[in-house]
């Protein structure tokens, strides 16, 4: 039975973690309790966010789109204010298992999902596993914001270092007391830095400043190639779903070089670039991306390359952000 480190609710969730026009929820699956946000109605949209990032990522986004869905926002267990385990692995295949779990619990048919980073990594690999067995309806469309991939060099070595023994008492016992150093490499994912709102940084240290973060963070590292190997592996058996690339043309974090390999891969995908923003142009040029993303979702456009050859219709094109 695995051993729960933190509290079925975590009492007291910081205000500075809050997210504004929406309702704070929990949920316990498979005995482990799910901290999530929910606004809105109409279609379901599940909104999935990356390493070292919580709900809170999605701040600027879930009120504008409850406008037009019923928007599920989610800490991944082990994340921001959701329960930690002593697990010994953190791969992205038990995360997305544990998504459907998710959705099924709350009788989501189907859903437009939105995944950032490691979250969009997870949204491949979900995904695939849902083709895999036979609920691929539950999937209607993909909207990938800069996700991890085997393409971009950005980080591997990094991560292979953090993931060895020494790598790993690094990320639980020195990392947690180096906030400046956490606050740099925080701000290199703007692409201007000017646009890193009030609050910001203050917002996600909270995330992990709940006991057995750091644990978490250093499984998820060790399992971050093979994580790759499998997003590399899920890639052909979704290929025809719609699905949207969202990048900041100045992301140092995943490499806006990796685009061509995977809309190879993906060869119903559309991609729209916001120009000048970096790794989480959500938060960096949120009134363009709801716009993007709602565009997409409510009337199709962009129009992916499926949707062009069945009507002979030519691609919306956005003018730069």
């Amino acid at each position: 039975m695995m051993k729960m480190l933190q509290a079925e609710q975590t009492a007291g969730v910081p205000e500075i973690a809050r997210i504004g026009g929406a309702e704070e929820r929990w949920v316990t699956l498979n005995g482990v309790t799910w901290h999530y946000w929910f606004a809105g109605s109409g279609p379901p949209l599940l909104l999935i966010h990356g390493f070292m990032g919580y709900a809170f990522s999605w701040r600027f986004n879930m009120e504008p789109l409850s406008r037009y869905f019923s928007v599920y926002a989610m800490d991944l267990p082990g994340c921001g204010f959701s329960q930690r385990t002593n697990q010994p692995e953190c791969r992205l295949a038990g995360d997305a298992e544990g998504v459907l779990r998710f959705m099924e619990h709350f009788g989501i048919e189907n859903a437009d999902i939105v995944g950032s980073s490691r979250g969009g990594g997870l949204t491949i690999i979900l995904a695939a596993l849902a083709s895999r067995t036979n609920r691929l309806h539950r999937i209607r469309r993909l909207v990938l914001v800069s996700p991890i991939n085997p393409w971009s060099s950005h980080g591997k070595v990094l991560t292979r270092l953090l993931a060895t023994t020494l790598g790993g008492l690094y990320v639980v016992h020195v990392q947690p007391r180096l906030k400046i150093v956490a606050k740099r490499y925080f701000t290199a994912l703007y692409g201007d830095p000017k646009r890193i709102s009030p609050g910001t940084f203050a917002g996600y240290t909270a995330g992990v400043d709940e006991p057995g973060s750091f644990e978490h963070l250093g499984r998820i590292l060790r399992s971050w190639r093979e994580d790759l190997t499998t997003i590399g592996e899920s890639l052909p058996e979704i290929s025809g779903i719609p699905t949207l690339l969202l990048w900041g043309s100045r992301d140092r974090a995943v490499y806006p070089s990796s685009i061509h390999q995977l809309q190879r891969q993906l060869k119903n995908s559309a991609l729209v670039m916001f120009q000048g923003a970096g790794h989480m142009p959500y938060e960096e040029v949120p009134d363009e991306f709801n716009r993007v993303l709602g565009d997409f979702l409510l009337h199709d456009a962009p129009r992916t390359p499926f949707e062009i050859a069945a009507d002979g219709q030519p691609a919306v094109e956005f003018p730069e952000a």
